[in-house]
């Protein structure tokens, strides 16, 4: 071997390695922050389409509107909830689930929303609405109740087939105004 060649590893190992400069890494934090904060100011005004802007809802409030949430000083963009409703209340339902061993009782109660046109048609479908309910409920185990986010599952579930009995346009909501299990 040559000294230069038995020289060169040594030169390596003795000399620090350069490191990259930081630099290019800030820059691209710094534009990465103006443009996120430049994204959510164009959202919130809304000069885009999507968004929690104010600019839509002061022009969905204009004339003719409620105007600034109709007096009632709450946020203009929150739509005032619909009066013509009635509401068709549920006989209160004690359902006995899972097995003998376990003894699990849950109560539910209900209110139907529904237009005022066909309040007298709901009332006299009541019997097959309180069917499918118990029918429904029964199916259930208490871990299916006890999950997180389980009422809001079963009310969707239980609104649909109430719908089915009574007719899409002739229920609007299922309101629960009990859901126990004891």
């Amino acid at each position: 071997m040559t000294d230069a060649t038995a020289d060169a590893p040594a030169e390596d190992e003795g000399t620090p390695k350069k490191k990259g400069s930081k630099l290019p890494m800030l820059i691209g934090l710094v534009l990465a922050l103006a443009g996120g904060g430049g994204g959510f100011y164009a959202a919130w005004s809304g000069l885009l389409p999507f968004g929690g802007g104010h600019a839509p809802a002061e022009e969905a409030h204009g004339e003719g509107g409620q105007g600034a949430a109709g007096g009632h000083g709450g946020d203009p963009a929150l739509p005032l909830p619909d009066t013509n409703v009635a509401f068709v209340e549920l006989e209160p339902l004690v359902i006995s689930m899972g097995t003998i061993a376990e003894l699990h009782h849950l109560r539910f109660r209900a209110s139907l929303e529904v237009p005022p046109q066909y309040v007298a048609e709901v009332e006299t479908l009541t019997p097959r609405v309180i069917d499918v309910l118990n029918s429904y409920l029964r199916a259930l185990r208490p871990s299916d109740i006890e999950a997180p986010g389980a009422l809001i599952r079963l009310r969707s579930q239980m609104l649909r087939r109430i719908q089915m009995v009574a007719g899409e346009d002739r229920i609007r909501d299922l309101l629960v105004m009990e859901f126990v299990l004891n």
